[in-house]
């Protein structure tokens, strides 16, 4: 990819260069009527979707193209190429940095000014996740706060209580991990604690202390101390089911969406989670007996993973004033809200539980949780909401990095070797260590 991009770059220099400030007044009255906005990356779906893309269509004015579908990495780059972007983008907040800096976003000062975005509106981390060279590149929706949930039913038969699980106390977790799962013949039958690897090892890093990237996203950390040790002892909790094979076998075998899900059949004791899974229980399993608790650092303290996706303008957008309204409607408090109510209410037909939205847009979190929210009678699931109404503002990002990509296939890859046995949390770390901050030094030219 690295060698495309060397080609890209001319053109990405001539698309910057055709951008002049005239472009932004494709927003005005004159132009919607005329124009359509060219949208990729973002499809129809529920009425969380639906719904603010209808409000956002609305304050366009004008046609919406949104045909070209999910967005790749391998087509935007063709697009790039081509010459035929869209006026404005979908994709993993992780990746925005990484793009704005081989030039194929455009920053969004004359956006953000020109139509009034509030800012202040949005979580700083999701902000930050966005912002490159102190440039706002993309503007953040959705968040995906991460909590412990924790199978009631499952503890009382090990005789385990809640507060063993912990994450803050190591020793303790990996006792009540041992007493919670079960093997016989070989096989395991009942998942202990998992701790969601590779995909979670940035929490279980960054809540032992090791930030993996530095704040300005140009030094890798992957192999600090803190870090190895972080990945050994969340090995070690996979590891106590007789490895990563026995444990991905038996996890594999789940009804993950289902009626008949790992919860609903006592096949696991606890795990980190995303917030959107405590639907999946109160629709498909409401009878099951669940506490959630927050993901604790090591001195104790609350804290969760936040990702998500956002909306960014490609240069050499045809209407880049368009795309600035349709981002801002969008993330609106009042479209959030909006979208929120329809939810509630289409739940509501449907005789099923609405468990909250949690979106990058704090305010409209707030207004969601106190105007929209009703309590489901399910104390268990209705305490889970207040929790991920509260650990958001505990939420860290992985800093917007030039090499974001790259820097987060490292590890990932890095963490699967360990799980694959082929090398050591410290030699897979330190391996990692030196591709990503290879591919950062090579971005940053």
């Amino acid at each position: 990819m690295l060698v495309r991009w060397k080609r890209l770059l001319p053109l990405a220099g001539v698309l910057a260069l055709c951008i002049v400030g005239a472009a932004w007044l494709a927003s005005g009255a004159s132009s919607r009527a005329a124009a359509t906005l060219d949208v990729y990356g973002f499809g129809p779906g529920d009425e969380i979707a639906n719904t603010r893309a209808d409000i956002a269509k609305r304050a366009v004015g004008g046609s919406v193209d949104n045909s070209r579908g999910a967005f790749s990495d391998q087509q935007f780059l063709a697009q790039v190429a081509s010459g035929d972007v869209a006026d404005v983008v979908y994709l993993d907040r992780a990746k925005v940095a990484e793009y704005a800096a081989k030039g194929a976003f455009q920053p969004l000062t004359n956006c953000i000014n020109g139509q009034k975005i509030p800012m202040k509106q949005y979580r700083k981390a999701t902000v930050a996740e966005v912002t490159y060279k102190k440039r706002v590149y993309g503007i953040p929706e959705f968040t995906n706060p991460r909590t412990v949930i924790v199978d009631n039913r499952v503890l009382r038969d090990a005789g385990v209580k809640v507060g063993d699980l912990n994450t803050n106390n190591w020793k303790r977790l990996a006792a009540a991990n041992r007493k919670l799962l079960k093997r016989s013949g070989g096989k395991v039958t009942r998942i202990g604690f998992d701790p969601k690897l590779p995909e979670f090892f940035p929490l279980w890093a960054q809540a032992n202390g090791a930030r993996i990237l530095s704040k300005d996203g140009l030094h890798a950390h992957l192999n600090s101390p803190k870090a190895v040790a972080a990945l050994t002892f969340a090995y070690s909790l996979i590891r106590a089911h007789g490895g990563w094979g026995a444990f991905k076998s038996f996890r594999d075998t789940w009804d993950f969406f289902g009626s008949g899900n790992q919860v609903a059949k006592d096949q696991i004791g606890a795990w980190p989670m995303e917030s959107f899974y405590y639907n999946t229980l109160a629709q498909n399993s409401p009878n099951v007996s669940i506490t959630a608790k927050p993901f604790l650092t090591r001195k104790g303290g609350a804290i969760t993973l936040l990702t998500g996706n956002a909306w960014a303008i490609p240069k050499g957008a045809k209407n880049p004033g368009l795309a600035c309204t349709w981002m801002k409607s969008m993330t609106s408090t009042a479209s959030w809200v909006s979208a929120a109510k329809n939810r509630f209410d289409a739940q509501k037909r449907r005789n099923r539980p609405f468990t909250g939205v949690y979106t990058a847009n704090a305010v409209a979190d707030v207004k969601i949780y106190q105007d929209i929210y009703q309590k489901m009678g399910n104390p268990q699931f209705d305490k889970a909401v207040d929790l991920l109404v509260a650990i958001s503002k505990h939420g860290f990002t992985i800093p917007a990095s030039p090499a974001g990509g790259e820097f987060q296939q490292a590890w990932m890859d890095a963490v699967n070797r360990v799980l694959a046995g082929s090398q050591s949390p410290k030699k897979a770390l330190d391996q990692a260590q030196r591709e990503a901050q290879a591919a950062i030094n090579k971005a940053s030219k």
